[in-house]
């Protein structure tokens, strides 16, 4: 099994000082701002990313500003 990719930036402050936390997996601490955070990976959507044509075009014409 590979491990799990690593974030680059701290989504708080933007650096990249960042270190695993002793709180578990997917727990980050930055020590540029001093906060801790968690990622976790929630599911794929039913949908993905396929975009509606007609939605598209609808929105197109719909704009004024």
């Amino acid at each position: 099994m590979t491990e799990r990719a690593a974030p680059f930036y701290c989504p708080y402050c933007g650096d990249e000082d960042l270190r695993p936390s002793e709180e578990g997996h997917g727990a980050w601490e930055c020590a540029s701002c001093n906060r801790a955070f968690r990622l976790s990976f929630l599911g794929l959507l039913a949908k993905g990313l396929r975009r509606d044509p007609i939605d598209e075009g609808a929105r197109r014409y719909d704009d004024t500003a």
